[in-house]
């Protein structure tokens, strides 16, 4: 037997790249185009966000929500949050712009899009002062509409812009889809502000869809941030994939390319990813890689396992722990102590040792902010990066 080509490797572990075979999301993306088709036939609907650990393909389901809206004709604004304070606030002006050049070029504009522009003029002049933006009818500078969206204050003006927005969407017979990725870097009062949005873009029926994806932790962000997001929202949760779609997800890309993987490895391969998706293309592609040919059997899984395991460490694993401080990685080897799942966080600082439990809470709080835990209910801790704590038994 030849050894399998590396060029033709079907498997494809990069963030945010659709793997070959999108296993078991069916459901997820068929609520996503009844939402979308709601607000195209007048309807109302929820906004749509979903959560989940590291590596389960939330972004790579944004992405095929895009797809989904533009076959549908609609909008599509897409934005990643960074890890800096307030950078949707600085970001808004240019995605609402872009939104509504793409609703109607401005040549074609009606009364309804021309008011938003001059809304967006003003907002724009509140939050990037040092841009410009102008816009000019029949030989006239069109001014910003006085008095909307521009006091300076994101959460009361963005429900104002978004209000514009949605009308000029409707006047042109659009729908409009923002979608945001890693929603939980936003702060508190950007988070207000996106909820407040909503709620004024149901109540006046307007057609703009607002969806995302985050962190386990964003429901209660959310609701921290505003009391009622939990109706504004739909919040399906993904992780691992069920055992039927995981094998899906090995065995239906390696037959596309004439390859076969043998019962046996494929259960070897599935048990030990525990189903999540990430770590499924990663074992494929490192199997494939390493296999004499066609079939794939138990023997090149099992060998493949630990290069499988010195790439995830590399790649996925060791650059979340790279320079933490010491209190900081004590608390993650003391919470993988404990072994896989949520734990109480009396036994986390248990397990430190503690001499003090205004320390732990300090850790945590970091923790918690760079995105490696998150408290699935009160008084639990948990990874949020799944077999993290096998990582670092592994490699501590």
């Amino acid at each position: 037997m030849s050894p399998l080509d590396p060029v033709h490797n079907p498997f494809t572990p990069n963030a945010g790249t659709r793997p070959p075979v999108l296993a078991g999301r069916d459901a997820l993306l068929d609520r996503f185009a009844l939402v979308v088709d709601r607000l195209a036939a007048g309807r109302t609907d929820k906004g749509y966000v979903v959560t989940g650990l590291r590596g389960v393909g939330k972004t790579v389901l944004l992405g095929e929500f895009e797809t989904l809206a533009r076959d549908r004709g609609a909008v599509v604004v897409a934005y990643e949050v960074p890890k800096t304070a307030g950078a949707l606030t600085r970001r808004f002006p240019a995605l609402a712009r872009k939104a509504l050049l793409e609703v109607s070029p401005a040549a074609r504009w009606g009364e309804r899009a021309r008011r938003a522009a001059g809304v967006l003029r003003g907002f724009k002049a509140q939050f990037d002062p040092d841009g410009r933006w102008s816009v000019s009818f029949d030989g006239a500078e069109l001014e910003a509409v006085e008095g909307v969206a521009d006091s300076g204050d994101f959460v009361a003006d963005l429900p104002d812009l978004m209000e514009a927005l949605g009308e000029a969407a409707r006047a042109h017979h659009r729908v409009v889809v923002l979608l945001v990725d890693e929603i939980q870097h936003l702060d508190s009062s950007e988070l207000s502000a996106l909820v407040m949005a909503k709620h004024r873009l149901n109540r006046r029926g307007l057609p703009v869809v607002i969806a995302g994806a985050g962190l386990p932790q964003l429901p209660a962000l959310t609701t921290e941030a505003q009391t009622y997001a939990e109706r504004m929202f739909h919040w399906p949760r993904i992780g691992r994939l069920p055992d039927v779609d995981a094998r899906l997800a090995l065995l239906a890309p390696a037959s596309r390319a004439g390859v076969l993987i043998e019962e046996t490895a494929l259960a070897y391969m599935v048990d030990y990813t525990e189903g999540y998706p990430y770590f499924l293309q990663e074992y494929g592609r490192a199997v494939w890689d390493a296999a004499a040919g066609s079939p794939i059997t138990l023997q090149d899984a099992v060998d493949t396992r630990t290069s499988v395991d010195a790439i995830l460490d590399q790649d996925f694993f060791s650059v979340r722990v790279a320079g933490l401080p010491d209190r900081e990685l004590g608390y993650l080897l003391a919470l993988a102590g404990l072994g896989p799942g949520e734990h109480g966080v009396a036994a986390v600082a248990r397990a430190m040792d503690a001499d003090s439990s205004t320390k732990v809470a300090s850790a945590q709080a970091r923790l918690v902010d760079r995105g490696l835990v998150y408290s699935p209910r009160r008084g639990s801790v948990a990874f949020t990066v799944p077999q993290f704590d096998r990582y670092l038994r592994r490699a501590f």
